[in-house]
């Protein structure tokens, strides 16, 4: 390097501390000072901001928002701009028209009110940053992460030798189930080692049975995994959405006749849609007659593991080879917060790779803890602290009454809309999904779809509250999501009104 070029370590240190180096978060008092402020003024600002609004949505257009957004030049001046600054910018831009997930009238998709307890967790978990992947990254936070996994083991009623990773949520855990079932299938009827030799011939030939209701991630995995989305072979379901066991065992037949290879069953145990819990009890048996993996989707009814007056429900999930759970869905965990368990831990040898600056051998044999072996991320966010700190503060038995009063509002909505004959609900529900639609008149199909259509779309830009829609077998339902303990019965009627108003609309305009 040109003596023009170089630069003292006192120069460089001179050149951050005049410009840079008050925003390096650091044990420096000056750094510490900044942090408690910046903190500060910002949740002052969301504080100020939560008591403000009284509605899930404003209403704003797609286009008034991405108009503010394209109008930003995000390097406007070298000097950058101070903290007040953004967060005045962010009201604009984001948080004025931000969707309250928390708000009783927020019913829509699978999002929970978050608890405060995780808040101060994710305090400690972007500012201290620690990674999951090596012990000497993480330390405490390695056994934190074991114990919880531990704990979740037990209430699935796994054997001892069972084990789990926390993931980036429901897809990636659901990849992992179905990697190692596609794995286990060729290591034990193959001559090879897929992790080294990859898949053989008849991979195209592997099957995936799952109901005709379940997760798409699975067609979308399976394409990841190489098998493609026609490995998937869905199952009918009965009158209430489960798994029609006797349609699985003639699908397993017509698939090998067919010649094609069945490797795995995919078990639902809370679908997106309806919340149906497939009969694992009996999926469990049918797969193990026939040799195949056994993999359950629990990440939406994962929550009822906890419930006194629910766990029932999951009965057969213990007999399962692998489990996917959400706990930023029914655990009330802000995302992302998913585990994949795995019944065996041995299973994990066919995903695991030593990097020796990462989980050498040698350090393995020293007792020290591998965690990166079990995950197909290397980096981690150390998400687990936010469970630890809900279970410390809140307790088991305060964190399942949250899922017992969401049952509860499903249950109270289904008789609630059944008592009337203005609406068709479809299912019974099991966790805190109910769909319906509202049927006026007697008429075609069709005007329903346009109908229920035009609803869902007139109370979102309302912003007053916030449901969904779905299509089953391509007619257009309603859906309510009710994840919400804070949601009352009185608040339910309210957007039941709303649909009514808004129907009665669409009915003088068209």
């Amino acid at each position: 390097m040109e003596a023009r070029e170089q630069i003292t370590t006192i120069e460089l240190k001179k050149v951050l501390e005049k410009k840079h180096d008050k925003h390096i978060f650091s044990n420096n008092k000056k750094a510490i000072s900044l942090y408690k402020k910046s903190m500060k003024k910002t949740i002052k600002l969301i504080a100020n901001h939560l008591e403000s609004r009284d509605t899930p949505f404003t209403g704003a257009s797609i286009s008034s928002i991405k108009e503010k957004i394209d109008a930003i030049v995000l390097e406007e001046k070298d000097q950058g701009n101070s903290l007040e600054y953004v967060l005045d910018e962010l009201k604009g831009i984001y948080l004025n028209d931000c969707i309250h997930f928390h708000n009783p009238k927020y019913i829509a998709h699978l999002n929970c009110p978050i608890l405060t307890p995780t808040l101060v967790a994710e305090a400690f978990i972007s500012s201290l940053n620690s990674s999951m992947d090596t012990w000497d990254q993480s330390t405490g936070a390695t056994f934190i992460e074991l114990k919880l996994i531990d704990w979740t083991i037990e209430k699935l009623g796994y054997p001892e030798r069972a084990d789990g990773i926390f993931t980036s949520g429901g897809t990636q855990s659901n990849l992992m189930g179905l990697l190692l079932a596609r794995d286990h299938f060729v290591k034990k009827n193959y001559n090879m080692d897929p992790k080294m030799d990859g898949l053989p011939a008849d991979a195209s030939k592997f099957r995936v049975l799952c109901s005709e209701v379940s997760h798409f991630s699975l067609k979308k995995n399976l394409s990841l995994l190489g098998l493609g989305q026609n490995a998937v072979v869905p199952v009918a379901v009965d009158t209430d959405f489960k798994m029609n066991v006797q349609a699985l065992k003639k699908v397993i037949q017509q698939q090998k006749d067919l010649g094609n290879i069945p490797i795995a069953i995919v078990g639902t145990g809370g679908t997106t849609d309806f919340g149906s819990i497939d009969p694992l009890t009996q999926i469990a048996a049918i797969a193990k007659e026939n040799k195949l993996w056994f993999h359950v989707d629990a990440a939406y009814g994962g929550g009822l593991l906890i419930s006194e007056k629910h766990n029932h429900k999951l009965d057969g999930i213990e007999l399962s080879d692998s489990v996917t759970i959400d706990y930023h869905k029914t655990f009330y965990q802000p995302v992302s917060s998913s585990v994949f368990f795995m019944r065996d831990k041995s299973y994990v040898d066919y995903i695991k790779y030593h990097a020796d600056y990462l989980n050498s051998k040698e350090q393995e044999d020293e007792g020290i803890p591998n965690m990166v072996k079990k995950s197909i991320q290397t980096t981690r966010r150390f998400d687990a602290l936010k469970l630890w700190f809900t279970l410390r503060i809140i307790g088991t038995k305060g964190l399942s009454t949250y899922m017992d009063k969401a049952i509860d509002n499903a249950l109270f909505t289904a008789d609630f809309l059944r008592r009337r004959d203005d609406f068709e609900v479809i299912h019974n529900p099991e966790i805190s999904t109910i769909v319906f639609r509202y049927k006026p008149w007697k008429t075609d199909e069709g005007s329903f779809c346009s109908l229920n259509s035009y609803i869902r779309k007139a109370i979102f830009n309302e912003g007053k509250a916030i449901i969904t829609s779905t299509k089953v077998y391509n007619e257009v339902f309603l859906k309510f999501t009710l994840l919400n303990p804070l949601t009352t019965q009185a608040d339910i009627e309210e957007i039941i009104n709303l649909i009514v108003l808004h129907g009665q609309e669409y009915t003088l305009i068209n």
